[in-house]
C-alpha cells in the first residue's frame, strides 16, 4: 500500500461527531486514503480522508481529492483539478485541468473532461506546442450530476446540480440543473430528480419522481424542487 506524503496527511479531513456534545469525547482517528501500490500521487496532490484510488491511476501534483471520493482503475486526474467530496470517477476515465467538481459527482467509464478548445499538437509554424501556446479550459460539474460511459463533456461547458448526462453524449454546450441530456450533440430530453430517475408531469410545469415521490416545478425554463407537502402537514401537527 502506498503512504502518503506527510503534508496530504496533514490536509486530509478529520471525521466529526454530529449532534450536540453533552460531554467530553475522544479525538476521532483520521481516516486514511487507500492507494493501490499500482496507482500514482505525485507529490503536491491531496486526497482527502477514505478517499480511494485504484490500480494504475494517477493523480497529479496540484490536483485535489476530496475526502470519501473512489477512483476506480486507470483513471487520470489532471494537475488543478478539483474533485469534491463522495464523488465516483469510475474506470479509465480522464479528467483534465483545470476542472471542478462539485460533492457527490458521478463519472462513468471511459469518460472524458476536455480542456483544449483549440486543439492542435504544434503552432502554425510547426513547432511542436508547450505550455505557453495554449490556455486550458476546465469542465465545470455541480454537485449530485451524473455523467454516463463514454461521454465526452468538450470544456468549458458547465453541468448543473442533479443533471444526467447519458452514456455516449457529447456536451457541447451548458446542461442546466436537473436536465437529461442525450444525443451527439448533446439536447435535452427530460428533467431527473435527485435519484437520476426521468421525472414524469403531473400537471402543467410541475413533475414528480416516481421513485421518492419527491415534486418538482419549472419556472421560467428551471426545474426547482419543492417541500413535500406530506412533510408539511406532519410538521403543521
Amino acid at each position: 500500500m502506498t503512504t502518503l506524503s506527510d503534508s496530504q496527511t496533514q490536509q486530509a479531513q478529520r471525521a466529526s461527531v454530529p449532534g450536540p456534545r453533552t460531554e467530553a469525547l475522544p479525538e476521532q482517528p483520521e481516516a486514511e486514503a487507500t492507494v493501490a501500490p499500482s496507482a500514482t500521487v505525485e507529490d503536491g496532490a491531496r486526497v482527502g480522508a477514505g478517499a480511494q484510488v485504484w490500480d494504475q491511476s494517477v493523480v497529479r501534483s496540484g490536483a485535489d481529492v476530496g475526502a470519501g471520493t473512489i477512483l476506480g482503475r486507470g483513471v487520470y486526474i489532471g494537475p488543478g483539478a478539483r474533485l469534491g467530496e463522495r464523488c465516483k470517477v469510475q474506470n479509465q476515465a480522464l479528467v483534465y485541468e483545470p476542472a471542478v467538481l462539485g460533492d457527490g459527482v458521478f463519472i462513468g467509464p471511459a469518460v472524458v473532461l476536455t480542456n483544449d478548445t483549440f486543439p492542435r499538437a504544434v503552432t502554425p509554424d510547426g513547432r511542436l506546442k508547450n505550455a505557453d501556446d495554449w490556455v486550458a479550459v476546465g469542465v465545470t460539474i455541480d454537485e449530485g450530476a451524473a455523467v454516463g460511459a463514454r461521454a465526452v463533456c468538450v470544456a468549458p461547458v458547465h453541468i448543473g446540480r442533479w443533471a444526467s448526462v447519458a452514456a455516449g453524449a457529447v456536451v457541447t454546450r451548458d446542461v442546466p440543473d436537473h436536465a437529461l441530456v442525450v444525443g451527439v450533440p448533446a439536447r435535452q430530453v427530460g428533467w431527473v430528480g435527485r435519484a437520476g430517475v426521468p421525472l414524469v408531469e403531473t400537471a402543467p410545469d410541475t413533475f414528480t419522481c416516481p421513485r421518492t415521490g419527491a415534486t418538482y416545478v419549472v419556472v421560467d425554463g428551471a426545474l426547482t424542487e419543492t417541500a413535500n407537502e406530506t412533510a408539511n402537514e406532519n410538521e403543521e401537527n
